[in-house]
């Protein structure tokens, strides 16, 4: 049976245990966002949480909570793209204007600003829980650039103290950007890498039986290199497992030589 860890599923002695082993805290973030018909609205989150979980299974650390709230729901949603989003109100049963601008009641940049503050506050808080490297796996893309600038805002609070190790070392990932040497055509919406990434992480939640009879008929809000009929488990163990291995190894570097990752200029 795999190792539990999930910080909020441990007692006490457990989690101290680990996290002394291995201070190393996952923080999976993702939003919930149309990912065809196929697929569960959750991909992102649960993606970036099976891939923390087994992240921190092989290499050691625990796995926080993850988080489906808080993006910015104007802008980089498939929801909200005019191109999609009158064809997924339809089969949703919304009024297409729910996914218009304002509807958030904050501007963009608001939601940002937000929604950054928001990462920031959990990298303090498992800061508090006394680790040394904070991973931001962030499951929805356009969320890397969030994980970072919040990582950005996080480690200038290094300068406040004397000490510049107390404060730990934080790092995003998404996981597509880790592999592409090795695969090239990593990363899609919806397509080919992402329900191969499914159905190897949560096989149950994908049904590849509701893709339309014509090969040829257009998969709404699907964005793939290769097509969605090729998807596969093989292929997903093989790619989930380089970005476990590619993962560890970046976290590895930095728990064993941390002073190379202080100061400004964060490597990402």
């Amino acid at each position: 049976m795999a190792r539990e860890v999930r910080y909020e599923r441990l007692r006490p002695a457990m989690i101290r245990d680990a996290r002394e082993a291995d201070p190393v805290a996952y923080v999976p973030v993702g939003t919930i966002e149309w990912h065809g018909l196929h697929n569960p609205v959750g991909l992102d989150t649960l993606k970036a949480h099976q891939l923390c979980i087994r992240c921190a299974q092989a290499g050691g650390g625990l796995v926080f909570p993850p988080l489906y709230y808080g993006e910015c729901r104007d802008e980089a949603l498939l929801e909200s793209s005019e191109r999609h989003r009158d064809a997924i109100a339809e089969i949703m049963g919304w009024p297409a204007a729910n996914f218009q601008p304002g509807q958030m009641r904050r501007t963009p940049a608001e939601q940002v600003s937000a929604y950054q503050t928001l990462l920031v506050h959990m990298l303090n808080e498992c800061r508090t829980l006394g680790f040394k490297v904070i991973v931001l796996c962030a499951g929805h893309y356009p969320l890397i650039d969030h994980a970072r600038a919040a990582a950005a805002t996080f480690h200038q609070q290094r300068w406040r103290g004397s000490d510049v190790t107390a404060i730990p070392i934080a790092w995003a990932f998404s996981g597509y950007e880790l592999v592409r040497d090795a695969i090239p055509d990593a990363g899609d919406h919806a397509g080919f890498w992402e329900t191969s990434l499914m159905l190897e992480l949560e096989p149950d939640l994908v049904d590849l039986s509701t893709q339309p009879a014509d090969p040829q008929a257009p998969l709404i809000g699907v964005g793939t290199k290769r097509p969605l009929r090729e998807a596969n488990r093989e292929f997903g163990a093989r790619a989930v497992k380089l970005i476990v291995e590619r993962v560890i190894e970046q976290v590895r570097q930095r728990l064993d030589n941390p002073w190379e990752f202080y100061g400004h200029g964060l490597r990402f």
